[in-house]
């Protein structure tokens, strides 16, 4: 730090995190961070410009506003939590960045190895309490790189290779164990501000794969493109709504957890890419890791199949047997404008383009249809998942939101239009997930309305006391929607799914599925000082979602709707 030939580890981190680019550490902490405290008191006192430290109540809300804060700004932030114990409350959260590729920091500290004679000893009896042998292996299958500081002077340049790493193609979570006695010792502060020593790779694909795959699209009779998680950046889903009007190619968004594409978009044929695969000569999957259900969408027998993506064939899944008769590999603002470069340098069937295009625009306009049928009417006898759908459609219509789902508000029949709009929760099914990102979300982008919708099972599992205690802390206008149906709704469905007419189906209570009697969420809510509402009444949605919006947009204070909805 200035002025200051040496300062400890401890106070080295958020100084060489700063350089880094990283603008939040959100902690969680504990016995092993007096030294991280101490040189951050020792920066305020010398008006030092570091990161700045949040405190988070809990570790998996540290995770999923990390999550949040880079999926709007696309840039990594550091979390840092507390041994073994902290780490393990995080380990969640690190399964879905990495399912999604998303790049964070993730450090602990470690319980001291030396039990005495060393500064920063073990001092309290959860020191032995807390040892492990293999600390790191709790995260170690989620992570891209993990080590343990060893020496002082090792921190800048681990840092830089931590962010170097996680911010490479395939991007991803990365881990660095801090010992407190490690924490405690010196090290040069003249190099940490010095410039990054190490940069990321952005993969890009081969140019003949690139050449092979235009031909084939430009070639297909009957395409079909599956995109999953997103498009790249705005100019690159900006120019892949262009690409597919001009090459006439049907979009699926099967289970897709960011925004391809417009959701009114004439060639987005919905979420079921069944009927599609069924006739489809060519399938163009853009980086999805289950892009059909194998059992339920064969595709058709003699169509190829493209992958595109980061890492087109998933390595880190043991098992994903989908099909590439060809893959491209690489970032997708790389892989798809090279894509569209080379498809414009070929010539497509006018007349047979324009054909297919109105065929597909009807197609998308019958699904659109078929939505709007399926959420009910306000007058009916209850709520169902697909109106609260519907209505915070309208109420969000030309309102810049963005709208992070877990099991909650359905895409499609919930239009969104912008990049940046939409978020599912990650594939990897790890709960708890879309408030705290949409915390992340609104600390990134304060002018954005932020809604969190999600099934009262993932409320619970969000630690919400904690994540209310956050949005007032932060003061994050975030609006949460509980679609309350005291059930697994989830689990449910499974059951029917592969027990149609079996003895749980037909049971008045199925067994392991219930969440009754139902917490009054919004007391929870309200203990923090949030607007809380309860809706029962289908007539009543609309109002309470105008005026729920009109607190976090007006008032900037947080708002939750308890929407009790029918099963299913």
């Amino acid at each position: 730090m200035t002025g200051a030939a040496t300062v400890t580890a401890g106070g080295a981190v958020f100084s060489r995190l700063k350089t880094l680019g990283v603008d939040y550490v959100f902690a969680n902490s504990g016995t092993d961070f007096p030294p991280i405290i101490e040189g951050l008191a020792e920066a305020a006192a010398q008006d030092i410009d570091l990161p700045r430290a949040l405190v988070i109540p809990h570790e998996h809300a540290a995770m999923g506003m990390a999550h949040g804060y880079y999926l709007m700004t696309g840039r990594p932030q550091a979390v840092m939590l507390h041994t073994n114990v902290g780490l393990a409350n995080g380990a969640i959260g690190a399964i879905n960045a990495a399912c999604e590729n998303v790049p964070i920091l993730l450090m602990s500290g470690r319980t001291p190895v030396t039990e005495a004679g060393r500064f920063g000893a073990r001092t309290v009896p959860i020191a032995w309490g807390q040892e492990m042998r293999d600390q790191a292996a709790l995260v170690r299958e989620s992570v891209k790189w993990d080590y343990e500081l060893r020496f002082p002077e090792q921190l800048p340049g681990l840092l830089d290779r931590a962010h170097a790493i996680a911010m490479s193609t395939p991007r991803g979570p990365v881990y660095l164990s801090l010992p407190r006695e490690v924490l405690c010792e010196p090290t040069p502060a003249a190099g940490l501000a010095a410039p990054v020593s190490m940069q990321p790779v952005a993969a890009a694909p081969d140019p003949a794969a690139v050449a092979q795959a235009a031909d084939w699209i430009a070639a297909a009779e009957r395409p079909l493109v599956i995109a999953q998680r997103g498009t790249g950046g705005d100019a690159t889903f900006a120019a892949f709504g262009a690409w597919v009007t001009d090459w006439a190619l049907p979009v699926s968004s099967w289970w897709a957890t960011q925004l391809a594409l417009p959701t009114d978009h004439p060639a987005h044929v919905g979420a079921d890419p069944g009927p599609w695969l069924a006739a489809a000569d060519l399938v163009v999957v853009i980086n999805a890791l289950a892009p059909w259900w194998p059992d339920r969408h064969p595709p058709h027998p003699g169509a190829r199949v493209i992958q595109i993506g980061p890492d087109p064939l998933f390595a880190r899944f043991p098992v994903r047997n989908f099909r590439a008769d060809l893959a491209l590999a690489g970032e997708l603002d790389l892989s798809l404008p090279a894509l569209f470069d080379a498809m414009a340098q070929r010539d497509g069937d006018a007349a047979a383009l324009a054909t297919r295009r109105k065929r597909i625009a009807a197609a998308a306009a019958d699904a659109r249809a078929a939505r709007v049928a399926q959420a009910g009417d306000r007058a009916g006898p209850g709520i169902t998942k697909a109106l609260v759908s519907q209505r915070l459609s309208a109420a969000l219509e030309d309102i810049d939101s963005a709208v992070f789902s877990e099991l909650g508000t359905t895409l499609g029949t919930l239009e969104r239009r912008a990049p940046r709009s939409w978020f599912q929760e990650p594939h990897s099914g790890g709960l708890g997930w879309s408030f705290p990102a949409a915390l992340g979300a609104q600390l990134a982008a304060p002018d954005r309305v932020c809604v969190a919708t999600m099934g009262d099972g993932s409320y619970i599992f969000a630690n919400p006391t904690a994540c209310h205690q956050i949005a007032e802390s932060l003061e994050l206008p975030v609006l949460v929607i509980v679609l309350n149906n005291a059930e697994w709704g989830a689990v449910r469905a499974s059951v029917t799914g592969l027990y149609p007419d079996g003895h749980a189906a037909r049971a008045n209570e199925m067994p392991l599925t219930g969440l009754s009697p139902v917490p009054d969420f919004t007391a929870t809510a309200t203990a923090s000082r949030a607007w809380a509402r309860r809706v029962t009444d289908p007539a009543d949605l609309d109002a309470a979602l105008a005026e729920a919006l009109g607190v976090v947009r007006a008032d900037r204070r947080q708002a939750l709707l308890d929407i009790r909805v029918l099963p299913g």
